[in-house]
């Protein structure tokens, strides 16, 4: 493990750590055949983290949890704190797959819409030449046969890296309940709507706005009717929440 500096906003447990040593704990973790969850946090999932205690827990359990959105980077600061990077998958999926050809270790692309997540496999197979990427859409039952179907799958690929988009909280539920049972697999990510991204059936907003700490407001003009009430309200709500904090204020639902 990378030794880095950590965190805690919300009571939640954040690394103060780079995509070059994210990737490297990813290699060594399939280097060595053990079993990591490696996690991301953005506004959102902080306010899901400060609502709901299991998931909290989910987080501060995983092996890494990376900064995923300039409002967290400037929550930490208001909090006192410092984080010095801010990343998305899709910011570092190519370099990840980059590193599984060479070292000949596949993936499994799972949840998204019927059809995403096969053509996000494809577009980075297409970018990568000897990329394996075994893919199943996030439409099943997932706690009946259709589940057990699919810890089969992922099984019998052998894939080393398991990607579940399924939106906060659900993937996060679902990795809780399931990652255990995935034989093979040593590395678990929860990624949102990265399948969506990679498949190119949702632009991402310019590159000013993303660089620039709006990547949240892109995203929302981009699906107003999805997603305004989590920046309209959940931006304003966390700085609140951490201002609390800030100040000792601050008081956890258990």
């Amino acid at each position: 493990m990378i030794n880095v500096h950590e965190v805690n906003l919300l009571g939640v447990r954040i690394d103060n750590i780079s995509v070059e040593e994210v990737i490297a704990v990813i290699e060594n973790s399939i280097n060595i055949s053990s079993k990591i969850i490696v996690s991301n946090v953005n506004v959102h999932a902080l306010n899901l983290a400060y609502e709901i205690p299991w998931f909290r827990n989910f987080l501060n359990k995983s092996h890494l949890v990376f900064c995923d959105g300039f409002g967290v980077h400037l929550g930490a600061k208001i909090s006192g704190q410092k984080l010095n990077y801010r990343f998305t998958p899709p910011d570092w999926i190519d370099s990840l797959c980059e590193v599984a050809v060479q070292k000949h270790f596949s993936m499994y692309f799972l949840g998204s819409r019927p059809g995403i997540a096969e053509l996000a496999a494809e577009n980075l197979m297409d970018r990568h030449p000897g990329l394996v990427i075994y893919s199943q859409h996030g439409f099943f039952d997932k706690t009946g046969n259709e589940n057990e179907e699919v810890i089969v799958k992922v099984n019998d690929s052998k894939a080393k890296i398991v990607f579940v988009g399924m939106g906060m909280p659900l993937q996060e539920k679902w990795i809780n309940e399931n990652f255990k049972r995935l034989s093979d697999v040593s590395v678990c990510l929860p990624v949102g709507a990265m399948f969506d991204y990679v498949a190119n059936v949702i632009p991402r907003g310019p590159k000013w706005m993303t660089d620039h700490g709006l990547e949240w407001l892109a995203r929302m003009l981009i699906e107003p009717k999805r997603l305004w009430k989590r920046y309209i309200i959940g931006n304003p709500k966390f700085i609140y929440r951490v201002l609390l904090q800030r100040f000792g204020l601050l008081r956890l639902p258990q």
